[in-house]
This record gives C-alpha cells, structure tokens and sequence, in this order.
C-alpha cells in the first residue's frame, strides 16, 4: 500500500484524472492515509505498537509531499495534503476502538 500511495503521488499531474470537485484531494488524502493507518490495526495488539505505526504513516505522508517538491516538475508539497494525510491516519487507528478490532485481529 505504502509503494501505491508513493506512486500515486508522485505521477505527473497530467497523468492523474482531474478532481471531480474542489477539495477531492483532500479527501482522497483522508480516506487512502486511513486506510494505510488502519490496516496495521489487525497487524498490531499492542497499543504501543500501533502508536509506532500510526506515526510510521504520518512521516511517510510529510516524506511524501516533500518528495513532490524534489522529484517531481508537476507535482508541489502542500501542507494540507500532509494535514489530510495525518488526520486520515489518525482517523485509521480509530478501528482499534471498535469491536471488529479483535476480529480483524483474529484472521490477521
């Protein structure tokens, strides 16, 4: 998930579908930051753990939108890109709190 996102990301704008709407990046950051945060919720007990996941992905999301500004010509860091991406993986790590966490647990 980790190398789609980096993709995605980094692709030419040109290459990309335009937004739908204003702000349809925001929330294409929000929902693909938690679902990344979210998966490591199964992978993980430990609250600790999660802790060090939950900030794994929110220092990929910063790395990430820095890297636009180095990597690429199309593409700019935006600093809520990086918020979005942040709140989507706290928003992720809300699963641990729900009552699917243990039965996500129990297949992972």
């Amino acid at each position: 998930m980790f190398a789609a996102i980096a993709t995605g990301s980094l692709l030419p704008a040109s290459d990309l579908p335009p937004p739908a709407f204003d702000g349809m990046d925001k929330l294409e950051h929000l929902f693909g930051y938690a679902v990344l945060s979210g998966w490591s919720v199964p992978l993980f007990a430990a609250r600790r753990a999660r802790v060090a996941a939950l900030l794994a992905v929110i220092a990929f999301g910063v790395a990430i939108e820095g890297a636009q500004g180095v990597f690429t010509a199309t593409r700019e860091p935006d600093v809520l890109d990086a918020l979005a991406n942040a709140t989507g993986a706290l928003l992720g790590q809300l699963v641990a709190f729900t009552r699917c966490a243990n039965a996500l647990r129990a297949r992972a």
